[in-house]
């Protein structure tokens, strides 16, 4: 039976998805397919895009520096004269950058100072003037959604319990978690309560028209559960949810959010081996499974990788990093001009750390991202302006 939280758990998820018109069904087989990753708690960039040209960053990790690219298999791979990879991406993200379909931005992030974790992550999902007042029924890839309806009918989901405040807003979202979908199944009595509560309301079609979506939704998830019982991929981890993720995007959605955890690494977080280094492993396994499972639409989609900030330069005294401010952003997809180290950089020294500590912030990540954006959606500059306001966009040339 359905505890009283669960049954509260599926009512909010099913209210997500009582949003979306029924008319609109699946997005369109050309329509640009964009999913944001967002890896809360601040990784440490320097682990997984080391500075190898650096002494300065050798001199600063003695325990837990990436070794220099070398013929032994935990050193660095190499990127460039000056960077090289996290070994444990060694089968999944270093061939995506071979082939060019995978890059990285360095120095990238927001202005936001207060590496705080939830004022951080607040900041960058709203997406606003750090100098203005928030609105916090504003994040920005809602009103990217907003803008782009207009033009062309666009599916939104958040692959989460909640829907996260990126996607808060006037744009019709769904949110769905599917880590435990199980936990948020509705039985028809309860369906029945739920309709019976907006019956000639308002909102009595919407129920109705959320129901169906999510009947169809769920009903793709448990098609995949009962295949997995014959060669299926393991449960563990993102990668699983990364293969739902790709169907669903594949066939129905165009704009997705999903969030992983675990980022924050205070105390023995390895170095070639270790914590972080599983954490790596996890999520290239997952983001190489994603774009197998798109099939064809890889080549119309593109993912991009953040986090609400980096970590500070030099390891702690518990061979560990703390909350720092520059970080780095991953950008891989089949439409993507990858194979390179892009935007503003610069050499790694003591003179040249943020507040003798951090990555500065050289590459800000809404112009950034609005470059992408006006690449991908041919977005005008009002248009632009309308989801990050006040800033200019910046073209990389990744899209």
């Amino acid at each position: 039976m359905m505890d009283r939280r669960q049954f509260l758990q599926g009512i909010g998820a099913f209210a997500a998805t009582a949003g979306i018109s029924s008319s609109v069904m699946a997005a369109s087989a050309d329509q640009p397919r964009f999913l944001l990753v967002f890896l809360r708690g601040g990784y440490d960039a320097s682990h997984l895009l080391v500075p190898v040209s650096s002494s300065f960053y050798y001199e600063s990790r003695p325990n837990i520096a990436i070794p220099r690219p070398s013929e032994r298999p935990e050193s660095a791979l190499p990127l460039s004269a000056d960077w090289g990879l996290h070994p444990a991406l060694r089968d999944t993200m270093l061939p995506l950058f071979q082939q060019g379909e995978l890059s990285f931005i360095p120095f990238a992030g927001t202005d936001d100072l207060t590496r705080s974790h939830f004022e951080t992550q607040d900041s960058i999902e709203l997406g606003q003037a750090l100098n203005g007042k928030r609105d916090f029924h504003s994040g920005f890839l809602n009103r990217l959604a907003a803008v782009i309806q207009p033009q062309q009918p666009m599916q939104c989901m958040a692959f989460t319990d909640q829907l996260p405040l990126i996607f808060q807003g006037d744009a019709r979202v769904a949110n769905l978690a599917l880590k435990n979908p199980a936990k948020m199944q509705i039985d028809q009595r309860q369906s029945q309560i739920i309709r019976d509560m907006y019956q000639k309301s308002r909102l009595q079609d919407a129920v109705t028209e959320g129901f169906n979506v999510r009947a169809d939704v769920m009903r793709e998830l448990q098609e995949e559960m009962n295949s997995a019982n014959r060669n299926a991929i393991s449960t563990k981890g993102f990668a699983l949810e990364a293969q739902r993720i790709a169907r669903l995007m594949r066939e129905k959605y165009a704009l997705g959010f999903i969030d992983v955890g675990g980022w924050d690494t205070h105390v023995d977080q390895g170095s070639s081996k270790g914590t972080l280094a599983n954490k790596f492993e996890e999520l290239g396994k997952g983001l190489q499974t994603f774009r197998e499972e798109m099939g064809g639409q890889w080549k119309n989609t593109t993912v991009v990788v953040i986090s609400e900030f980096g970590r500070t330069f030099r390891e702690n005294g518990k061979r560990g990093t703390d909350h720092g401010h520059g970080s780095v952003y991953w950008v891989l997809g089949g439409s993507v001009k990858g194979g390179k180290i892009a935007g503003d950089q610069q050499q790694l020294t003591a003179s040249t750390l943020f507040q003798n500590r951090d990555y500065p912030v050289l590459n800000e990540y809404r112009a950034v991202l609005g470059g992408m954006f006006a690449r991908m959606y041919g977005l005008s500059d009002s248009q632009l302006a309308q989801v990050f306001g006040g800033v200019r966009p910046r073209d990389l040339h990744l899209i």
